[in-house]
C-alpha cells in the first residue's frame, strides 16, 4: 500500500498583530471579514499568548517550541544564531519528513534558520503614493510560489512573515479612511501631544506620520485599517490553495509574534512591555482531516483532543 503524502503546511506569521483588534476576537471594527469566514472551518483558540517580546525572540520561541532560556536569543538585533543543537521547524520536516521548505520574507533572520529558500519581498516603507504594500508585495512573491509547490511530489512547509500591521501604519486606500472619516489634523484635537513628547520614538513618528496629526484615534484608526488590508491579501493566499486543489490537504496557521501598544500605558505606537496588549495574540488552526470546523477553544487544558497526530 502506498504510503500517505503528510499534508503541506502554511504558517502565516503576522508581524505585530493585536487579537483584541480583529472581529475574529469580538472587536467592533470589522477588520477581518475574511479570517472571519476562514474560522468557520478552522479552530480558533482565544487565549495564546506570544513567549518573548520583541520580534527576533518572539519567532524563534515559535520555529523552535522553546522559550528564550532555550534560543538564547532575547534581543531584536540578535547578534550570531541560534545554538547548534537547537533544531528549527524547518530542519525538522526538512531532514525527518522529506518536506521542501520555503520562507518568504524572513531572510537573514537568526530566529528563521533552515530554510531551503529565502525570497524577499518589499515589506518595508511606502510606495510612489505615500502608503506602504507590504502584504501585496508579499503576494507577489507567495502566490507564484504555491503554484509552484502545487506541482511537487513532496510536501511543503512555507512560512510567509507579514509586515502588515507593523508600523509604519500607511495601509493604502481605501482601506486609509475605512474606520476614519473625520479631521485628523483638527487643532481643537491634543491627543497627540502625549505622543510628540515621547522622546524614545518621538522622531520615528514624525518621519511617517502625515504632518500635523492631532487625534490618536487617527493612528489607531490606520493600524485597524492596515490589519484589513492585511485580511484581504490574505484572502488571495486562501482562494489561490483552493483554486490549485490544496487547500484541504494544507495546515493553515495563523499565529503573531506579538501585539502592540497604541494608545496604552503611555508606550505609544510600538511593542514593548508585558502588557496584555503585546502579548495576547492571535492563533487559528485549519485542517479538515483532523480538527473541527468552527471551533473556539477558550482555555489552555480544553480539548486536549485537538492536537493531531499527521
Amino acid at each position: 500500500m502506498a504510503k500517505t503524502k503528510p499534508p503541506n503546511i502554511l504558517l502565516i506569521a503576522v508581524d505585530s498583530l493585536r487579537r483584541d483588534h480583529m472581529s475574529l476576537y469580538g472587536y467592533g471594527r470589522l477588520t477581518t471579514p475574511h479570517l472571519d469566514r476562514f474560522a468557520r472551518s478552522a479552530a480558533v483558540f482565544e487565549r495564546t499568548f506570544c513567549p518573548n517580546v520583541p520580534t527576533t525572540s518572539g519567532y524563534a520561541c515559535m520555529l523552535t517550541g522553546r522559550d528564550c532560556f532555550g534560543t538564547q536569543i532575547v534581543a531584536l538585533r540578535h547578534k550570531g544564531g541560534l545554538p547548534d543543537d537547537v533544531p528549527t521547524l524547518a530542519e525538522i520536516l526538512r531532514d525527518e519528513a522529506g518536506y521542501v521548505t520555503r520562507c518568504v520574507g524572513f531572510g537573514g533572520n537568526a530566529a528563521a534558520r533552515g530554510f531551503d529558500e529565502y525570497i524577499p519581498y518589499e515589506g518595508w516603507g511606502s510606495g510612489g503614493d505615500g502608503r506602504a504594500h507590504k502584504a501585496e508585495g508579499l503576494n507577489n512573491a507567495a502566490l507564484p510560489l504555491l503554484a509552484q509547490l502545487a506541482g511537487q511530489d513532496a510536501p511543503w512547509f512555507v512560512l510567509l512573515r507579514h509586515m502588515d500591521p507593523h508600523s509604519p501604519y500607511l495601509p493604502p486606500s481605501p482601506f486609509d479612511r475605512l474606520f476614519y472619516q473625520h479631521d485628523e489634523c483638527d487643532p481643537a484635537k491634543t491627543t497627540m501631544e502625549p505622543v510628540y513628547a515621547f522622546r524614545p520614538f518621538a522622531d520615528y513618528f514624525r518621519s511617517w506620520l502625515p504632518a500635523g496629526v492631532t487625534d490618536a484615534e487617527y493612528v489607531i484608526a490606520q493600524y485597524d485599517g492596515a490589519v484589513a488590508y492585511m485580511d484581504a491579501c490574505i484572502a488571495q493566499i486562501f482562494a489561490k490553495l483552493e483554486a490549485l486543489g490544496a487547500l484541504d490537504r494544507t495546515i493553515v496557521v495563523l499565529n503573531s509574534d506579538h501585539g502592540e501598544t497604541l494608545y496604552d500605558h503611555d508606550c505609544f505606537f510600538d511593542h514593548h512591555g508585558i502588557y496584555d496588549q503585546t502579548l495576547a495574540v492571535p492563533l487559528v488552526i485549519r485542517y479538515p482531516a483532523k480538527l473541527p470546523a468552527g471551533i473556539r477553544v477558550p482555555g489552555y487544558n480544553q480539548h486536549k483532543d485537538l492536537v493531531p497526530t499527521l
